[in-house]
């Protein structure tokens, strides 16, 4: 019997869709069959309407698979998919929506879980594979999607942005980061080469377009008019028309930012400037990434990190911190001034210090897997990586399997020093080589042609090949 691959994608609110159903019209011009896996009922209906293949996640896994409130058929799921118990799989939605109710949880992970067991066996009764792509997430629309598939011997291609401007790294059957092996020096190429000369040139931090809006004053995002009117069109969708939406929390979103807005104010009167001492640099992450909640879980809290770095940093250094530009206000200012209160050798600086200035300055960097740390590379900074990080196959980094290692690590990376910045070029020409361009959510015509090619040649021609 011959077999026909049909692309999935999974997409969890409107904005995605506006990007996916022009990416799938194109796929489907070049002959490929497409089908979208929408969370949210706007997104099924949009998808609809456009003449684009898609089933209603939600309502699909309502009606069809096993009852959602039956504890034993998710434990019997949980066990088939070779899972180790639900806690940590749902830890980033507890995390990112305040979601205690473990019931409510298990109900939406059955129910999604449902939908895509009925949907890989239609295709199978049709004759036909199937290649599974997703926006990299920790939610359990993602999740259950991704152990679905796997266990079913479906590849699943995560999708997120790379260190370089507007490209991506397309990485299959792993929630962990990409991991790249360094070419020989020979080997790096004029492009990559110009585009590090470019960089250091404009000393400017790569901002994936989808998510240059997040990169506002925290007032600004609660005082923005179209925000407050896309929450009362979502909260009409929600409460009166009785609409199914994957980021549904939506009062709780409009609290979280209401609450960054103070705590970025209070915050005004603990920044310093850069400091004239000897300093190591801890960039902040975004605190609800899955950066941190599923690839590099032991560093969730980051305040507890910062206090242990403060604890243990050598004498001779004093700890440098800065918020996340895209989440000023995110971690609690009442914390943050305990650790003032505490620790002399604690500087926070303004969110909006440029981050290569600091990093310049600085004598070495500790990160979990911020992008930092490989902009540190870049200007041949010593670089302590602690967590799940797409550079830590670099070989000029320091690695820390635990939090206790870092204080020995630090020193032996303080003590080598700086390093030659042209030797971080055949890391980089690998990790270039790694990505392809593209961007998503950006809905510019020649941005989705480039980004439907890239898919095309990263996911498509790979699952031909298989």
């Amino acid at each position: 019997m011959s077999f026909r691959k049909t692309i999935l994608i999974t997409t969890l609110a409107e904005y995605q869709t506006r990007f996916w159903i022009p990416v799938a019209q194109r796929l489907r011009a070049a002959g490929d069959e497409v089908e979208l896996l929408a969370f949210d009922d706007r997104s099924a209906e949009m998808s609809e309407a456009a003449g684009v293949q898609v089933t209603n996640m939600y309502r699909e896994g309502q009606r069809t698979g096993a009852a959602a409130d039956d504890v034993r058929a998710f434990e019997a799921r949980i066990a088939g998919y070779g899972l180790d118990g639900s806690n940590f799989l749902f830890s980033h939605e507890r995390f990112t929506f305040g979601i205690n109710d473990t019931a409510l949880l298990r109900r939406r992970f059955m129910i999604y879980a449902n939908a895509m067991e009925a949907l890989l066996d239609r295709l199978e009764a049709e004759g036909k594979l199937a290649v599974l792509v997703q926006e990299l997430g920790g939610f359990l629309s993602v999740i259950s999607s991704f152990y679905v598939a796997k266990r079913r011997g479906i590849r699943n291609w995560f999708i997120e942005p790379s260190f370089f401007r507007g490209r991506m790294y397309f990485t299959p059957d792993s929630l962990a980061a990409p991991q790249v092996m360094a070419k020989p020096a020979e080997l790096v190429s004029p492009e990559v080469r110009a585009y590090l000369v470019e960089t250091l040139k404009q000393q400017a931090i790569v901002i994936p377009k989808k998510d240059q809006h997040h990169y506002s004053a925290a007032f600004k995002k609660v005082l923005n008019l179209r925000n407050a009117r896309r929450l009362a069109e979502k909260l009409w969708d929600q409460f009166a028309l009785g609409k199914h939406q994957e980021f549904g929390h939506n009062l709780r979103h409009a609290r979280v930012h209401a609450a960054m807005a103070v705590n970025a104010a209070r915050l005004k009167r603990l920044y310093r400037p850069i400091p004239e001492t000897r300093f190591v640099y801890y960039p902040f992450h975004v605190p609800a990434d899955m950066a941190l909640t599923l690839r590099s879980p032991d560093y969730l809290d980051q305040v507890a990190t910062v206090d242990f770095l403060l604890r243990t940093i050598p004498d001779s250094h004093v700890l440098v911190a800065k918020e996340h530009p895209a989440q000023i206000g995110a971690i609690s200012a009442d914390r943050l001034f305990e650790l003032a209160r505490r620790f002399d050798n604690f500087i926070l600086l303004p969110p909006q210090t440029n981050n290569y200035t600091v990093l310049t300055r600085s004598d070495a960097v500790v990160s979990v897997n911020s992008k930092s740390g490989a902009e540190a590379l870049l200007l041949g900074k010593p670089v302590v990586v602690m967590g799940d990080a797409f550079y830590s196959s670099c070989p000029l980094i320091t690695t820390a399997d635990r939090l206790r290692d870092v204080p020995a690590r630090l020193r032996e990376a303080l003590k080598a020093g700086a390093f030659d910045p042209a030797a971080t070029a055949p890391y980089f020409e690998a990790a270039w080589q790694r990505s392809f361009p593209g961007e998503l959510y950006v809905s510019d015509p020649k941005l989705l042609d480039i980004f439907a090619a890239s898919l095309r040649a990263a996911v498509v021609e790979t699952a031909a090949a298989d």
